[in-house]
Order: structure tokens, then C-alpha cells, then sequence
């Protein structure tokens, strides 16, 4: 129960970061000042090499439940696999808002703040996803 403990609380953290970073690219994108700008970069920076080391421990108490119980009770359930396709587009999701990150730092940007707007969406349509398999186990 320890290893599904720590899973959750850490795929909370990561989950609060990975919902704010694209709503301060929303605003990011609608900034048109110079100092706006900077302060953009800095939260951006900061809230990604913060909600990183969350991925990364979310991901290891995951691996680690796999290979201490949860795969044997669970590995030829369908939901299982659908769960772990949809958390390895949340880890490369994850990674592009790093890309982002870097290129709002670069001012190169080229997405308009409603494609951030409808690019915030897609974390949440994977949160809902994955507790449901994980809670429902539907088949």
C-alpha cells in the first residue's frame, strides 16, 4: 500500500504542473511587454525543472508496483495497456512542454494563445482516462 501511496502523491504533484505550465503559456502568448516576457520565462523555467523530478518518481513507484505485484495480477488486462499507452504520451507530453519551454525562452514561439488553450486540455482528458481504468478496471 506504501508504493500505491507514494505513486499517487507524487502523480498529484506532477499532474498540478503539468495543468499550470500550459495555462502560463496561454498567458505567455498574450503578452506583449518586455518585462511580462521575462517573467513568463522565469515561472515557465522554474514550474518544469520543478514538476519534473514528480514525472520521474510517479513513473518509478508506477514501475516499481508493475513489477512488484501489479503486472502479474493485472498484465493481461486490456485496461492495463491502455493506462500505460496513455501515461507514455503524458511522459512525452510532459517533454514537449519542455521544448515549449525552451523555445518561449528563445522567443521563438509560434502558437497562438488558443492553441494553448485547447493544448492545457489534453492532461486533463488523460487524468480522467487513467483513474477510471485504474479504479474500474473495465476489462
Amino acid at each position: 500500500m506504501w508504493l500505491k501511496a507514494w505513486h499517487l502523491v507524487f502523480m498529484v504533484t506532477w499532474f498540478a504542473g503539468v495543468f499550470y505550465l500550459p495555462r502560463l503559456f496561454v498567458y505567455h502568448a498574450m503578452t506583449d511587454d518586455e518585462a511580462g516576457n521575462e517573467r513568463f520565462k522565469v515561472m515557465e523555467r522554474k514550474l518544469y525543472y520543478f514538476t519534473t523530478p514528480w514525472m520521474i518518481l510517479t513513473l518509478l513507484f508506477g514501475f516499481w508496483m508493475l513489477y512488484d505485484y501489479a503486472w502479474a495480477a493485472f498484465g493481461k488486462m486490456l485496461w492495463l495497456h491502455i493506462k500505460l499507452l496513455l501515461i507514455g504520451i503524458l511522459v512525452a507530453y510532459h517533454l514537449y512542454c519542455g521544448k515549449l519551454v525552451r523555445e518561449f525562452a528563445e522567443d521563438r514561439n509560434s502558437h497562438s494563445h488558443v492553441w494553448y488553450r485547447w493544448f492545457n486540455e489534453v492532461p486533463v482528458v488523460i487524468l480522467f482516462a487513467v483513474v477510471l481504468l485504474a479504479v474500474l478496471k473495465p476489462f
